[in-house]
């Protein structure tokens, strides 16, 4: 059975929870939600790890021959070491990279928008950094999760490591839960059909 690597970028523990930068755990968080399962420790991994299955239809949890094993990922590491716990369970679970989606923050596409792509640069992202270093490759899948640049002259690391505005709160979840169904239709159906469909 063919076994995905989703791995969703953020930095632990409750002082970075609502941050932009933990935009990715926020989507996994999600998946795991409607799998029904729960993230636990996996501390030779330094990781959070949550384990479900995906059917051709789309249904997450499901089962049968046909339905594809997903381990969804939240390195327990500092965003700048992901690449850590990436690698660690890319050997640990067999997966090749290109079995990999990374779920992560992105300042160069406005909120309310994603993309969906494989490949690329690391366009700054040090967790995007970290994971190249690890790998040697960034030939992987990427959903990124629009949070728009900076207002002003804000610095845009201090931007990333600040929190949505109560206000966008509903937005947000809007935003993470669609993220979260682009990942769904990229497993499904594809990347080009995934990504006339979602990306914005």
């Amino acid at each position: 059975m063919s076994t995905w690597l989703l791995v969703g970028l953020g930095n632990p523990g409750p002082t970075y929870a609502s941050h932009r930068h933990n935009a990715g755990y926020l989507v996994v968080e999600e998946l795991a939600r409607r799998a029904g399962v729960r993230f636990t420790g996996a501390g030779q991994l330094r990781a959070e790890v949550a384990q479900t299955r995906l059917t051709a239809s789309g249904g997450l949890g499901g089962v049968g021959a046909e339905a594809e094993q997903l381990v969804l990922l939240k390195p327990r590491t500092f965003m700048n070491e992901s690449g850590a716990a990436v690698g660690k369970a890319l050997a640990y679970y067999r997966i090749p990279p290109e079995r990999l989606v990374v779920i992560h923050d992105e300042l160069d596409i406005d909120f309310g928008q994603l993309r969906l792509k494989f490949g690329g640069g690391d366009n700054g992202h040090n967790g995007l950094k970290s994971i190249r270093r690890s790998l040697g490759t960034g030939d992987y899948f990427r959903a990124r999760f629009g949070v728009g640049r900076p207002p002003g002259r804000q610095d845009p690391a201090d931007y990333v490591l600040s929190s949505f505005p109560s206000s966008l709160s509903e937005d947000v979840a809007v935003e993470v839960s669609r993220c979260a169904d682009a990942v769904e239709a990229l497993l499904t159906v594809g990347l080009d059909a995934a990504q006339s469909r979602f990306n914005s």
